[in-house]
């Protein structure tokens, strides 16, 4: 090696880490721009509309001024028809399942079952699974197919290019924007597909905090809380988009969240130089159909639809436990309740809330049944209107600001069992798995403590 070539990486090698970083990627920009010359000097090809098309589409999907806005469009367009479209088989499924319910019932009793037999494994095990199922699979039957051909038509590297930089200033790789994104669906899912992170330390770092976007059994707690609470609050005409706008503004604030903690892990914990991320765009492509079903379907929704089932059964069985097992006239989850409470009103919630969270760890589709369970003093979770739930949440003294601060809480909290589980099978590692519930779960404590003393200093 020449020795001004030595001394000009011994000056290198001496600089800042981000120094160096800008370094590398001018150096690499220009090894790409000296070869892009070469080509067209050496090579001559038919140029067609496609081309054409492409380049402008690059133009305007990694531009400094419309790429951002048009990501967000986008992912508003995605979670419009996920949620949208998944109402109705929701219900559709819902439907059946209780409708087999019943029957089940009947065949219960016509073997003259045991009252508590039949109240576990049906009131309990039984509605706990239909209503994961009915929540969880139309959702990620809609949304995993939408991620999946944005993947494979080359859309989701034109992601990864738009927020690398904040990545960077985060010390987190940037690939984890598509980790992220896919946390939307579902964050165990989100989890595994950190695989796609080379380096040890920022792959830990993407799993750390993927449980900061909300999955898909977060959205009814969320959307319905900003319905029912925060677009009341306005005139009818402007009320849609009150509730829309408080959802995106969630889901940016958990984004925000995600590269603060990152930016503090790769700081302390989890210290180290940020790995080079070089991404050569890849050509659009025409997605291919069977892939996308293989991949959504059976690789995403099925693998952690299967593992949520799991978690959620005994959950079921708890849950219809403590709400009929009786010591000196009051329920087991009534003394949970009044425990909680201290807690729960220090951070603008009460005990039910926590100890509902506390039970559905297994599965947040099952956290509006355990408070309306709670709250209704009844032996098995139910579901309302809602107008009949808004008249039962404030007859429990809920109000805006009790609502913004659960959605706080539902967006920055622990990460269920699955999910949970998923981040022990990926780090192999105890010490990790109890730092990416405890991390989360303080986060949620101070922010929902701070926004709800501003509330109230504001009321």
């Amino acid at each position: 090696m020449k020795p001004e070539i030595e001394q000009v990486l011994k000056i290198v090698d001496a600089c800042d880490p981000l120094v160096r970083q800008k370094i590398d990627d001018e150096f690499v920009e220009e090894i790409y721009i000296n070869a892009s010359k070469i080509v067209n000097r050496s090579v001559r090809k038919k140029s067609n509309g496609f081309d054409l098309i492409e380049l402008k589409l690059d133009q305007l999907l990694t531009s400094k001024y419309f790429g951002f806005p048009l990501m967000l469009l986008l992912l508003a367009g995605v979670f419009f028809l996920t949620i949208k479209g998944a109402n109705y088989p929701s219900q559709l499924l819902a439907s059946g399942f209780f409708w087999l319910e019943e029957k089940l019932k009947l065949i219960f009793e016509t073997f003259n079952s045991p009252w508590w037999l039949t109240g576990f494994l049906i009131d309990g095990v039984y509605r706990s699974l239909a209503w994961v199922v009915s929540v969880m699979f139309p959702p990620m039957a809609i949304f995993f197919p939408i991620f999946t051909i944005l993947e494979d038509a080359g859309y989701l590297p034109r992601v990864a290019f738009n927020l690398d930089k904040l990545f960077k200033w985060a010390g987190a790789h940037g690939k984890q924007a598509l980790t992220m994104g896919m946390g939307f669906g579902c964050n165990a899912a989100g989890v595994v597909s950190t695989r796609i992170i080379d380096s040890p330390r920022e792959k830990l770092i993407a799993i750390l905090t993927n449980n900061f976007v909300p999955c898909n059994g977060r959205w009814p707690l969320i959307i319905m809380l900003s319905t029912v609470f925060v677009a009341a609050s306005f005139p009818p005409s402007i009320s849609s988009f009150v509730a829309a706008g408080s959802v995106v503004g969630v889901t940016l604030f958990g984004i925000a969240i995600t590269l603060l903690v990152s930016k503090f892990l790769s700081n302390t914990l989890l210290k180290g130089e940020p790995s080079a991320f070089k991404l050569e765009l890849p050509p659009y492509r025409k997605p291919q159909i069977l892939k996308i079903l293989y991949t959504s379907f059976i690789d995403r929704t099925l693998f952690v639809l299967g593992r949520a089932i799991t978690m959620a059964a005994p959950a079921g069985g708890l849950i219809w436990l403590l709400g009929n097992i009786y010591l000196n006239n009051k329920t087991l989850m009534s003394y949970g309740v009044e425990f909680l409470n201290p807690i729960g009103k220090a951070i603008g919630l009460d005990g039910a809330i926590l100890l509902a969270y506390i039970i559905a760890i297994p599965a947040n589709e099952i956290i509006i049944p355990t408070i309306i369970m709670i709250y209704s003093n009844q032996s098995r979770m139910m579901e309302l209107e809602i107008n009949q739930l808004k008249e039962l949440f404030v007859q429990n003294e809920w109000t805006v600001l009790t609502a913004i601060t659960l959605m706080l809480f539902s967006l920055l909290h622990y990460p269920c069992s699955t999910t949970t589980w998923t981040i022990y099978k990926e780090t192999r590692s105890v010490k990790w798995t109890i730092i990416s519930n405890l991390l989360p779960l303080a986060i949620a404590f101070i922010v929902c403590f701070v926004v709800y003393r501003i509330g109230l200093f504001l009321m």
